[in-house]
């Protein structure tokens, strides 16, 4: 018997009935043989780790754009944040933990330099429009490993592509807007927690806004220190899932309602903040001469570091290597395209 047998066997005998177990996956988009040490979502979850989509969320913004600061959130400690809080999350619901974290890892892959004023950008010039969860879906489907995908479970696929929350609420009147998952459900959530949390502290430490300017409801439910806060929203989440049986994950009113506010109240004094959105103008100017350039020179495109796939329009094409880039590669490019280089003497 192999190792993966092994850990197969203890999922079966260890995690709820309503967790999703691996070897009942629904399988991969292209059948492989199995590793020997790793379960299934072990292994998707190495496969995202050590991706370069992955490496490049170093270097792309959350919410200060190039901050100069070594304690700002990046996209990739955002990605962390998430996946730490979800498997404690997980685990205490006897939920399938390698599950959640890869869901939890590669949920973001697909997201613009500059944040969401980069997704603004290329949803408007892109036709039929652009969102970071179809383009995180497709780094990990076609984008990664010079177009072969990663190959990665149904499972995780499904996670990935509906985590998003945009503005509307945890929970989707619309089924099939939510994952099939009730680890996917949790990543969903815990997305949110790590935002709303790390964002309110990065506003913080930038000066931006103090602790006091907060609705003082919002506080007295969730807590007035950042640890506090996500204690709060983690015991919640874990206890009234478990009091409804586990059979899904979810929140109190009065926590949920909270964390709500919260993020309604970050988008109007942090996210849409005079100096965060004229930062995030300039940004945005730069995604779209970078479109217009690579939109009229295909062969520029492919020069600079794009892909053309086989199947692929030129405006899928100049998404796809525009979405990809770091915060420094597309302001590096920009310097180099447009703006005058200094003469070197031979």
């Amino acid at each position: 018997m192999d190792l993966r047998n092994i850990l197969e066997e203890r999922e079966a005998l260890y995690l709820s009935p309503r967790a999703s177990l691996s070897a009942r996956s629904k399988g991969r988009r292209v059948e492989e043989d199995p590793c020997q040490v790793r379960t299934v979502y072990q292994h998707d979850r190495d496969k995202i780790l050590h991706s370069k989509s992955f490496r490049r969320l170093k270097h792309k913004t959350q919410v200060f754009l190039a901050p100069e600061g070594d304690h700002y959130r990046t996209r990739l400690t955002h990605t962390l944040e998430v996946s730490q809080i979800a498997r404690t999350v997980a685990r205490a619901l006897a939920l399938n933990e390698d599950l959640t974290e890869a869901i939890a890892l590669g949920h973001d892959l697909g997201h613009t330099p500059f944040g969401h004023a980069g997704e603004r950008v290329l949803n408007e010039l892109v036709p039929g429009g652009f969102h970071h969860v179809r383009q995180s879906l497709r780094v990990v489907d076609i984008l990664e490993k010079g177009g072969d995908g990663l190959n990665l479970t149904w499972e995780v696929r499904d996670g990935i592509v509906k985590h998003s929350k945009g503005g509307g609420p945890l929970q989707s009147d619309d089924p099939g807007a939510m994952p099939g998952t009730l680890e996917g459900h949790l990543v969903r959530r815990c997305d949110m927690i790590a935002y709303v949390n790390h964002d309110l502290d990065d506003a913080q430490r930038a000066g931006m806004i103090a602790l006091e300017d907060v609705p003082l409801g919002i506080l007295e439910v969730l807590g007035t220190t950042h640890g506090r806060r996500i204690d709060t929203m983690v015991r919640d989440m874990i206890s009234s899932s478990l009091a409804v049986g586990g059979t899904r994950v979810c929140q109190s009113p009065d926590v949920e309602e909270a964390i709500l506010a919260l993020r309604n109240w970050l988008y109007a004094h942090v996210y849409q903040e005079p100096r965060v959105a004229a930062e995030f103008d300039k940004a945005s100017r730069i995604l779209r001469e970078l479109y217009g350039f690579f939109r009229k020179d295909a062969e520029a495109l492919v020069r600079f570091g794009g892909r053309r796939g086989p199947k692929d329009s030129l405006d899928v094409s100049v998404a796809d290597f525009l979405a990809g880039m770091t915060d420094r590669f597309a302001m590096n490019l920009y310097q180099r395209l447009f703006l005058p280089q200094p003469w070197k003497l031979l």
